[in-house]
């Protein structure tokens, strides 16, 4: 499937239905002789796994990777690893209702209109299922990048209105919503709650910080840092923006506020959120990006079905009321697949 593929020499393609028989991903570029092993998959995908807490899906999937290919009494061979993980708890009839309706703030009526057709099972590719497949990738480049010493932090932000002041990364695994503030969290956590019971939903903003990037990563024109990150971001289902930095700030800012000077040290500030030119500063690289509300609501919505006749549509089953605390680990991934393809990148143009 076209546009199923993403990155150059670190590259990965995901694969399956949100209700089909299993979901995964090919990841091609891993540095053979890379220690690796289903531990070092395993602990991402369960902090994107369903099921979780309170606030996301109760669907139950244990998300046990298998790895098919790729490597060899513990250590990547250099090619392409394939890694594999079964659906358990899939229920497709619990969309035999909507069968043949567009549900309002879902691809369905997209991807009816592109194909003909469309997989009514949960979303089938469109689902957040798919993201399974990033994770896993994610997790492998998170491994080559922390033997460079980068490292990479996402977290809520800001959800429902609540915005976090605090910023202490030991609490971010500590509240179900991941945030880094434990007071903000308590809020949040209240807020979705509420919502799952009047049937509603609530979106969230995700902050990520990466520390360690040296500074000259990034490949001109087509191909910046900031550019290559913000497609792989936006690429995640529910991501409605995403800014760099002071972002959308700086529209009010002058320049003499915004340009990060420097001394001996380095920058002084990081108004650009560690890219300039499109290319990487050394400083800390910072985004964040908007997740809309859950698309799945209990509530009545006018909406047609493909015969085009106008019908009333309510969306039952089992989904998140808040996308974004699953979706964290996810911003961690693309960031990852992302980060590494570029140091490959920039190893290659010194080779």
């Amino acid at each position: 499937m076209p546009g199923s593929s993403f990155g150059t020499l670190f590259r990965v393609t995901t694969f399956g239905e949100s209700h089909g028989g299993a979901v995964g991903v090919v990841v091609e570029g891993v540095t053979p002789g890379l220690g690796l092993c289903d531990a070092d998959i395993q602990a991402q995908l369960d902090r994107r796994r369903p099921g979780q807490s309170a606030v996301t899906t109760p669907r139950q999937e244990a998300d046990t990777v298998h790895i098919l290919s790729g490597v060899f009494e513990g250590r990547a061979t250099g090619t392409p690893v394939m890694m594999l993980v079964y659906n358990r708890d899939q229920r497709p009839e619990a969309y035999a209702d909507i069968r043949d309706l567009f549900r309002p703030g879902h691809a369905d009526y997209t991807y009816f209109h592109k194909y003909g057709l469309r997989d009514y099972r949960g979303s089938g590719r469109a689902s957040g299922r798919e993201t399974v497949g990033r994770v896993a990738a994610g997790a492998i480049a998170r491994k080559q990048l922390a033997q460079r010493g980068v490292s990479i932090t996402a977290y809520c932000k800001r959800a429902g209105g609540i915005e976090c002041e605090a910023l202490d990364f030991t609490e971010i695994e500590q509240n179900i919503v991941r945030a880094a503030d434990r007071e903000a969290a308590r809020r949040i956590v209240e807020k979705i709650l509420a919502a799952r019971a009047a049937n509603d939903s609530i979106g969230g903003v995700v902050e990520c910080r990466v520390r360690g990037v040296p500074a000259g990563l990034g490949e001109p024109v087509f191909d910046k840092l900031d550019a290559d990150l913000a497609k792989a971001i936006l690429s995640i289902g529910a991501t409605k923006g995403i800014e760099f930095g002071a972002g959308f700030a700086a529209a009010d800012m002058t320049g003499s506020q915004h340009n990060d000077q420097m001394d001996h040290s380095g920058f002084l500030t990081n108004h650009a959120g560690g890219i300039l030119g499109g290319i990487s500063t050394g400083a800390e690289i910072i985004f964040r990006v908007a997740f809309k509300p859950t698309a799945s609501i209990a509530q009545p919505q006018r909406t047609v079905d493909v015969h085009g006749h106008e019908v009333t549509c309510e969306t039952h089953g089992r989904h998140d009321p808040a996308v974004f605390p699953r979706a964290i680990p996810v911003v961690e991934a693309m960031t990852a697949i992302v980060l590494e393809d570029h140091c490959k990148r920039q190893a290659a143009l010194h080779a």
